[in-house]
C-alpha cells in the first residue's frame, strides 16, 4: 500500500509567531476531518526561502496556494471538504 499523501502542506520558519498560529489551525482542522499534514521549514531550503520568505506562513491544499500569513479555520475546513 503506497503512503498516504498530506492534503495539507504548511511552508514556515522556527520563531515565526504566525506561523506557530497557522500550525496549530491546521493540525486542529486537519485532526477533526481525519486528513494527514506536513510543515515544511523554508529556511532549509533557498528556492523554498526566496519564493516564500515575505509570505509564510503559506498553506497549500492538495498541491494548490490557499492561503498566507493566516490560515482561517472555517476556509480551510470548506477547502477539505468540498467535492472534488
Amino acid at each position: 500500500m503506497a503512503p498516504v499523501q498530506p492534503r495539507v502542506t504548511l511552508y514556515g520558519k522556527p520563531g515565526c509567531h504566525l506561523c506557530e498560529d497557522a500550525r496549530e489551525t491546521v493540525a486542529a482542522v486537519c485532526a477533526e476531518l481525519g486528513v494527514e499534514w506536513t510543515e515544511v521549514d523554508i529556511t532549509t531550503d533557498e528556492a523554498l526561502f526566496r519564493r516564500f520568505g515575505e509570505q509564510i506562513p503559506v498553506t497549500f491544499v492538495d498541491g494548490d496556494q490557499h492561503d498566507f500569513w493566516r490560515v482561517d479555520a472555517a476556509r480551510l475546513r470548506s477547502a477539505l471538504t468540498a467535492a472534488g
